[in-house]
């Protein structure tokens, strides 16, 4: 009977060791940390800094010693740079009570941003701690029908108004976005980037898939430094882009236009009434009504030809892009700095602002193409693509495809 009753007390107190265990390793396990602090052992005062306020006055006020504001004017800058802070930014400041019920300040937070703060220690030695907070990526896929535009489709659906960027940026040479039609759709697997639970905006988008103009069309990422292709060279350059689900770039030779228009106030004709001189003369090119100032950009890679002011066609721009290819941009109000004859451009790169000059009745590009020597329509230009996936890297691009369609 004894030796039963000893056995059951030590049982009763296995069981609450083991209780008392467990429940300590939950809340080891429970506890939250913020910039390396465990944020919930302290009492938290949060404030902003205000116009004219220094850290001096702000410890002081918040409880700092003496000897610790006396310890904070050693640090050096490269450690925590006191002219750094300003007015309207957020601050934590953290405090523990000892054992007599005393109330210290042990900590105080200066936030930079949502990911970036400096820490200052005041416990032991005054030192600052520059952190940053790690960014989470969380793989999503999305599905908007426009109704107007892109970017409102993104806002009514509450997604990321990033994502109607950069999709115009990965459709630029595909789809003109001034020409969306109501019931155009899209579908899109990317990253949304979160700091804490917050999202701060988005990452990679691996796949699209754009309904517009009656048919899909399809951009899946591909990276080959992400391949299992074995004779990859630290010296061979990496293919990185957008292609379609046959392995053809998505990036062409052109954009689809040279600025963000308002409409399209005039187009290629051999026959049109000149709005000033009154005769019937050959437009061979796209007016562009435009806000005056409006950027606009070389449709592609290419070396400036032309810079300068060019009777009725005002200040004006031309660029050779390749032995069959010529542009040229009429009627600007300036041109960008550092454009000059002979310049190399970059496709996208600002190379003038929208104008009135020489013969215009109001702010437009007129923008002209030459193909070969000859006037073509810039709305009707065929594009010609950058090079298609190499053979070597197909079967990790159709595995690539494969795996996104699901995704999408």
């Amino acid at each position: 009977m004894k030796q039963s009753i000893s056995f059951l007390l030590i049982c009763l107190v296995s069981l609450c060791l083991s209780s008392c265990h467990g429940k300590r390793y939950h809340e080891e396990e429970s506890v939250r940390y913020e910039y390396g602090l465990p944020i919930d052992s302290f009492r938290i005062d949060t404030g902003y800094v205000k116009s004219g306020e220094t850290l001096g006055a702000i410890l002081n006020r918040k409880g700092a010693t003496r000897k610790q504001l006396a310890q904070i004017t050693t640090l050096p800058r490269s450690e925590f740079d006191v002219r750094t802070i300003r007015a309207g930014k957020e601050y934590l400041s953290l405090y523990q009570t000892d054992t007599a019920g005393v109330e210290h300040l042990c900590y105080w937070i200066y936030i930079y941003s949502i990911r970036e703060a400096t820490v200052l220690h005041l416990t032991d030695s005054v030192h600052a701690e520059h952190k940053v907070k790690p960014v989470r990526y969380e793989a999503t896929s999305a599905q908007v029908v426009i109704e107007s535009s892109l970017w409102n489709a993104m806002v009514g659906n509450g997604l990321p108004i990033e994502l109607a960027l950069e999709l115009s940026d990965i459709y630029a040479w595909t789809i003109d976005f001034f020409g969306l039609q109501k019931g155009d759709s899209i579908r899109v697997y990317y990253d949304q980037m979160y700091v804490d639970t917050t999202c701060i905006g988005i990452g990679k988008i691996y796949a699209a898939n754009f309904y517009h103009a009656r048919k899909w069309q399809e951009a899946y990422w591909f990276d080959s430094s992400d391949t299992t292709y074995t004779a990859n060279t630290s010296t061979e350059r990496p293919l990185r882009g957008y292609f379609d689900a046959d392995g053809n770039s998505l990036r062409k030779a052109f954009l689809k236009a040279p600025l963000n228009y308002k409409r399209i106030s005039s187009k290629f004709t051999y026959a049109r009434k000149h709005p000033i001189y009154k005769t019937v003369r050959p437009h061979t090119g796209v007016d562009y009504a435009a806000p005056m100032g409006t950027p606009v950009v070389s449709i592609g890679d290419g070396t400036v030809i032309w810079k300068g002011y060019k009777g009725g066609g005002g200040h004006t721009i031309k660029i050779k892009h390749n032995s069959n290819y010529q542009t040229a941009y009429l009627h600007l109000s300036k041109y960008a700095q550092g454009i000059a004859l002979g310049k190399h451009v970059s496709q996208g790169q600002v190379i003038g602002y929208v104008g009135s000059t020489g013969s215009s009745t109001g702010p437009h590009l007129d923008f002209r193409v030459w193909k070969n020597g000859q006037p073509i329509d810039p709305l009707k230009m065929v594009s010609p693509p950058v090079e298609p996936i190499p053979a070597k890297y197909k079967d990790d691009f159709a595995r690539t495809v494969e795996t996104m369609k699901v995704k999408l």
